[in-house]
């Protein structure tokens, strides 16, 4: 019997959450809807200028979010990412274990937590400032690979693989999992992480993961196609499982080869896509972890994710636990 269902690993970054207008993002030159890496200084600039503005704060994240939502639908987890010793990385952790999710790595001495100024408009467009502060100094002396072993998955993030340091945890944890007979599931993020990194990519899918989660954008850009069919069947060949969301088109669950079409659930009051894709791998994770065939857990991922983008910002504040059979008995 597993502890855990997920060991997640990913960045650990302190979202701020600011409402703001069109006029606001024209004036300081931000380009609207995009997520822009910037350096601490500029960040603070843009925290001074909205310096009477509402904020509220989340701990984030891609793989974080997908944590939070599996405890939010039933899950049990433990997440491994990097934090300073400062007052955001002491709400960060106090943040994901009020969410459930256990967050025991040591914080750092030094630096500074990473942090992600999301500056929403009123049409629910989401522009990102991130700075990713100590998140990106992880290694992997910081995974405990007792709770690795006794977790049913490991989750990793494609966004580590921009760092050293972070590439050698996910590398381990990888296999480390392999090892202990615990299931690989691969994110694998971005399009730009998978054009940047492309043959490491492939190589990962190829021998480490079980469970691949990619949209039709990053498996096109991994298999070198414009077609998502041909990305599809490509990516099934050297992964056993791939999840490929599609938009409110749904998904499509690869199992050995054979592909079924999953359909979305409609959202009736669309706010804000960002972490839909985290959402549904969280729902995808804990389906598989609970006895779900592949097709159902990517039916209840499709509900996770159709649930967060009636939201603003990536956390749900409707609790899914135990309502996975009056949901899916709809279907």
């Amino acid at each position: 019997m597993k502890h855990y269902d997920v060991f997640g690993i990913g960045n650990a970054l302190v979202d701020i959450l600011i409402p703001t207008e069109d006029s606001f993002l024209q004036k300081m030159g931000w380009n609207k809807g995009i997520m822009t890496l910037v350096d601490a200084e500029v960040q603070g600039g843009v925290l001074t200028a909205l310096d009477g503005h509402k904020k509220e704060l989340r701990s984030g994240g891609s793989a974080a979010n997908t944590m939070i939502a599996l405890a939010n639908s039933g899950g049990t987890g433990t997440y491994t990412g990097k934090v300073s010793e400062d007052t955001y990385g002491e709400f960060y952790k106090q943040d994901m274990e009020k969410a459930g999710i256990l967050f025991e790595v040591p914080p750092s001495k030094e630096g500074h937590t990473g942090t992600c100024v999301i500056l929403t408009t009123p049409d629910a467009e989401r522009t990102m400032l991130t700075h990713l502060g100590i998140s990106s100094t992880l290694t992997k002396q910081d995974l405990d690979l007792e709770k690795l072993k006794v977790s049913s998955y490991s989750y990793v993030e494609g966004y580590l693989w921009d760092g050293p340091s972070t590439k050698e945890a996910c590398l381990l944890a990888m296999e480390e999992s392999k090892k202990a007979g615990v299931k690989v599931a691969f994110t694998f993020s971005d399009p730009f992480c998978v054009n940047r990194s492309r043959e490491d990519f492939l190589r990962l899918t190829k021998e480490y993961c079980d469970l691949v989660f990619c949209n039709a954008e990053e498996a096109k850009a991994l298999a070198a196609t414009e077609s998502k069919e041909d990305a599809l069947k490509f990516i099934s060949s050297i992964c056993k499982n791939v999840m490929m969301t599609d938009g409110s088109n749904g998904a499509f669950v690869s199992v050995n080869g054979t592909i079924s079409h999953i359909g979305g659930f409609p959202a009736q009051n669309l706010l804000d896509t960002t972490g839909a894709g985290d959402c549904f791998a969280a729902g995808v994770l804990y389906g598989l972890t609970h006895g779900f065939s592949p097709e159902n857990a990517a039916r209840w991922g499709n509900y996770v994710a159709s649930r967060i983008v009636q939201e603003i910002g990536p956390r749900l504040s409707v609790r899914l636990m135990g309502r996975q059979e009056e949901i899916l008995g709809k279907v």
